[in-house]
């Protein structure tokens, strides 16, 4: 489980191809903090550590797997080497709960349709599939790029939030540009009161 609170930028250092795709990745965690197994948010998708190393630069390494169901249902299928990613360590017991429970599902891919500036801030409108619309409402919670954010508003399947300068410099949202896919992971009370709402029995 996780937060949406991104604790590191990623880099894409290397992506081996094949039925499923490998990804090694540079980031500022501390390789002995880091164990084989543990999984990782890249992008609000939940990954497991399979090898990890340090490079030169003292930065640490490690190496992902992706299926295919996951790069056809997520934008890992389009990751290339020096890509930028947002990542998230898994939450421990007695942590503190700072953006809202996140599973690392992603449930599937948006689009950036506009960014705007408000003060220092960015406003970002985005575009969501309609079996996704209805799980985001006005001051409720959503996970894109694995990056917990309010909705300010909805008007069918877009809906805006507005990005602060502390969020933009901490993740990939600094960079972000219109027309970028990104993943979107649902609220998941959103995701049980609508299943409660519409269950009929057996």
């Amino acid at each position: 489980m996780f937060t949406g609170i991104i604790t590191d930028i990623g880099e894409v250092m290397a992506v081996e191809r094949g039925g499923d795709r490998r990804f090694r990745i540079a980031s500022h965690h501390d390789p002995r903090r880091v164990d084989i197994g543990a999984s990782i948010a890249h992008d609000g998708c939940c990954l497991t550590v399979i090898e990890k190393g340090r490079l030169e630069d003292g930065r640490m390494w490690h190496d992902v797997q992706a299926s295919a169901e996951t790069l056809a249902k997520t934008t890992l299928g389009s990751w290339r080497e020096g890509r930028r990613v947002n990542l998230e360590r898994a939450l421990k017991i007695g942590d503190e709960l700072g953006g809202h429970i996140v599973s690392g599902h992603v449930d599937g891919v948006g689009e950036i349709l506009s960014v705007s500036d408000e003060g220092e801030s960015k406003i970002f409108r985005f575009e969501v599939p309609a079996q996704l619309a209805r799980f985001i409402a006005p001051k409720g919670s959503v996970a894109l790029d694995g990056t917990s954010l309010t909705v300010n508003a909805v008007d069918g399947c877009t809906f805006e939030v507005n990005i602060i300068p502390h969020t933009q410099q901490v993740t990939t949202w600094g960079q972000a540009k219109a027309g970028q896919k990104i993943n979107v992971e649902i609220d998941m009370l959103a995701r049980y009161v609508a299943r409660l709402s519409e269950f009929q029995g057996c």
